[in-house]
Order: C-alpha cells, then structure tokens, then sequence
C-alpha cells in the first residue's frame, strides 16, 4: 500500500515563516512554521490525501495494519530562533514519568507535562541548509576552562574553579539551574566577553561566544547562556547528520533539517523557553559526561544512496540522489516507511510519482526508487 500524504505546519514561535515552504514548493502562511510532521503520532498525523483513503488520518491506517503504530517520525524542522535546553528519556525514564504525570492527574495537553507518552526519544537531525547549528553535549572540562578563564572576570573565574574535572559538571549544572544561586552576574560577564569578540570572529572557533551573543539577545539572563559555555556548539553543513541519544543536553540554535526520532513528543526542560521547565527531572535523566559532539557519519552502501543508523531499533534515515535514482535502487527497511521528494521526479515502487514536496507512506518495503533529484526515506532500523 502506498498513500501520498501531506500535514499542516505546526506554529510553534521558533519556527521560520518560509523555510518550510520553500522546501516543500508551497506559499508561506505567513505564520511560523517550525515542524511538519510526517508520521502517525497523535499530536499530529499526517493526513491521507490519495483514495482510497482520503481524509483520514494516516493513525487511523496503521491502526488496521498487523505492525500497528510506526516506531518512528520524520518532520521538517525549520529553526528562526533557538530552541529550549533540553534532554530527552529513555525508554525506562519516559514509562515512570508517564504514570507519575498520570497519577497526579495531569492532562496530556497540560502545559506542565513533559512526558506526553511512554516512550523514549533518540533523535537524528540532517542538515539541509548552510550552516545548521546545535547545541549538543558537554565539551572536555578542560576546554570550557581554557575559554572561560581568558574573560577574567570574578564571577566566570569562580565557575572555572567548580569545574576541575569532567566529573563536575552534573553539580556544577545543578548549581547554574538552582533558582537560589544568583548567576546573574556570571550571565552579565560572559555576554560583555562575547560583545568585545564580535568582530574578530578568530577569536571564537568553537563558536562559543557567538551562542552566548545568540542566546542572550533571544533569552537575556537565562542560566542556559552560561550552560551554553559548556557544551558543543555543533555546526552543520549540508547532508551532515547529528545524532541526539537519551540523555543528551541540546538546544537547536538555528537552520532547516529533517529530524527523524522514535514516535515519542517527550520532552524535558531547563531553560531558554517560556515554557514549563522541570530543573529535577532534566538534572535526574540528563547524561552529564564529557563526550564528543555527536555527529553521525552514514554508511554508503551504493554511489548515490547513505544511511544514517543510530543505535536503537525505531529509526533510519536514507538519503537517495543522484546515480542511485538514476540506475534505479531498493532502499529502506522491510517494515513501513515514510518518503519526502526534496527535489526533482521519482517513481515509488512503480505506482506512484512524488514530486518537490510530496510525502508519501509505503506500507511495506524496502522500497524501490528511479528518476531524479533526491528523496529522504525514514523507516525501521533492521541494520
């Protein structure tokens, strides 16, 4: 079975007004348009545009099938401003704050849930345009004293001193999120620091300060600018992936990308958002190792086509352009998968043309692909 399938943008504050559009060769609205879901999620899934099922929600076609709901979700994500501080569970972490939520009686549409479901949220982002920028993962200790211990002021030397080994940087994060603790004047110093560097951008190669100068004028006094000192400022070009696991602390700064992640809308806050913050639940599941910033390299099993696996079971994503569409090519899981054209015009298993824009579900595969352009598939992770 192969539906084509379309969605309405979500109009999330953060979100650009045209990316999203232009991607998909549609007028903008006119309103922000951050995420466009393709996947069955309840929050917001897609809806079946081709018969014989038109109009019905593409939940209501997995819900008849014998695999049920689809493991995973592809969106398009088109970041204006940057995004909240924030990790997400594990499986064993999202079931025990679901039923914790639940006990106490919140609704899921309460804006003090962070776990909206009992899954777990692993996510892969690929970089569309040039740059794609993150927050991901807390850099070496050393190399956030080096930078921080170059600004000389008071305050910035007494949070270079917490930090004399990887090992402190779980207390030091507890303590820069404690509402007790007046960082203000550590905030203040380093926003002052990053304004004296603008021009001399040398000055900047791991891009710290221009976060510091990002996050500042967007979220001004926000302990998540200090945090941002601490952790990898990631910059993507084009076709380059980023791999978020549970667990990792990130903040989607600017850029267009296709995110794919396991269907879960679970997410923990501790800052840089308006929104519901939880400083004990992010501080109790986040992962606060040193590690490097987590891009995701493909495997290439043909010119032409690349395959981004993380290392959980719910999710791939394939890339296929070029040579591979033009020879004709299998891609994809045995399972269900979800298509999106990005450009040009592409056969789908012979019973179906996808055009810019055009997202299609294919109820089984590996799917097989001819013609031109390029075409994003998200499907299972049988790797």
């Amino acid at each position: 079975m192969i539906l084509r399938i379309a969605n309405t943008p979500r109009d999330y504050a953060w979100g650009s007004t045209t990316a999203i559009a232009e991607l998909l060769g549609r007028e903008p609205s006119g309103a922000p348009e951050a995420e466009y879901w393709l996947g069955d999620h309840p929050a917001s899934p897609a809806v079946v545009v081709d018969r014989p099922a038109v109009g019905r929600t593409l939940a209501d076609v997995t819900a008849q099938t014998s695999a049920g709901r689809l493991p995973f979700l592809m969106k398009v994500l088109a970041a204006a401003e940057p995004l909240s501080l924030q990790v997400h569970p594990t499986l064993a972490q999202a079931a025990d704050g679901f039923a914790r939520e639940n006990a106490a009686g919140l609704a899921l549409d309460d804006p003090r849930r962070s776990y909206k479901d009992d899954l777990h949220k692993p996510e892969l982002v690929y970089a569309l345009s040039d740059p794609f920028i993150a927050l991901s993962g807390f850099r070496p200790v050393a190399e956030s004293r080096r930078e921080l211990a170059a600004v000389g002021d008071a305050a910035v030397l007494a949070l270079v001193e917490r930090l004399d080994s990887d090992d402190a940087l779980s207390a030091t994060l507890s303590w820069m999120l404690d509402p007790a603790s007046d960082i203000g004047p550590l905030v203040d110093a380093l926003v002052a620091y990053a304004a004296t560097i603008e021009v001399e951008p040398e000055r900047d190669p791991a891009g710290t300060w221009a976060t510091v100068r990002r996050l500042a004028a967007r979220y001004p006094g926000d302990p998540g600018v200090a945090i941002s000192t601490l952790m990898h400022t990631v910059v993507l070009r084009p076709g380059e992936a980023l791999y978020l696991p549970a667990g990792n602390l990130h903040s989607y700064q600017e850029g267009l990308g296709i995110e794919v992640m396991a269907a879960s809308d679970n997410v923990v806050r501790g800052g840089l958002t308006p929104k519901h913050v939880d400083v004990d639940e992010l501080l109790a599941i986040l992962d606060a190792r040193s590690l490097p910033a987590p891009r995701r390299e493909p495997e290439v099993p043909q010119p032409g086509v690349r395959v981004f696996r993380p290392d959980v079971p719910d999710f791939s994503l394939t890339v296929v352009e070029g040579e591979a569409l033009a020879d004709g090519c299998l891609v994809g899981d045995d399972g269900p998968s979800i298509l999106l054209c990005l450009e040009g015009q592409v056969s789908v298993d012979g019973q179906a043309t996808a055009t810019q824009g055009d997202a299609y579900y294919v109820s089984t595969g590996p799917v097989e692909l001819s013609g031109t352009g390029r075409v994003v598939i998200a499907s299972g992770n049988a790797g």
